[in-house]
């Protein structure tokens, strides 16, 4: 009867591959706990999609999204943020959209003749290129934990914003949009 025996030698080297084995695995799994942290509260890549943003964002653009600040204090008027859809049709999706903030809690937003107003005052609007085409809306006062949200594209039915689904809970930011990443010739801070 033949017997295979094993040396000390290699069983010493046997253990010293499950010993790598088990450092890879332990390597493995923490990067990607802090990877998975990371994209949960920390940041995230978003694709634009659609025209409602334009001129600022282009469709297919990539934003870097800056998750860690909601978490830190509410959205500012004028950023660019991105938020779960508010009134999501029926289905397991529910989309996010990038709208940029026009008012905070506490303000009292309408449009009149085409120009904003954002408590009683015109607020001066660089990032459009044209007057709102929607005709007047409001007053609206935004509440507490709210605020509203409109696309830079202002031409007739080009932004499905707060002016037809109503003011966005804070709840509902997922975080602000800070860089245009891709492609690179438009790659700016937002």
């Amino acid at each position: 009867m033949n017997r295979l025996m094993s040396t000390p030698g290699q069983a010493q080297e046997a253990k010293g591959y499950l010993h790598e084995l088990w450092d890879w695995t332990k390597s493995i799994l923490v990067a990607l706990l802090v990877v998975m942290v990371l994209h949960a509260y920390g940041f995230n890549i978003a694709a634009v999609r659609g025209h409602s943003m334009q001129p600022t964002l282009q469709d297919g653009e990539w934003l870097f999204v800056n998750k860690a600040i909601t978490h830190l204090r509410a959205p500012k008027r004028g950023e660019v943020i991105i938020l779960e859809e508010p009134l999501p049709e029926e289905t397991e999706y529910r989309p996010f959209l990038v709208k940029r903030v026009v008012a905070v809690a506490g303000d009292e937003v309408m449009v009149r003749s085409g120009l904003l107003y954002v408590n009683g005052e015109h607020l001066a609007e660089p990032y459009a290129d044209t007057l709102i085409e929607d005709g007047d809306y409001g007053p609206t006062l935004v509440g507490p934990h709210e605020v509203f949200v409109m696309g830079d594209n202002r031409h007739a039915l080009a932004s499905a914003d707060s002016r037809s689904f109503g003011v966005v809970s804070t709840s509902l930011v997922e975080g602000r949009a800070d860089y245009i990443m891709w492609p690179l010739r438009e790659a700016q801070r937002l």
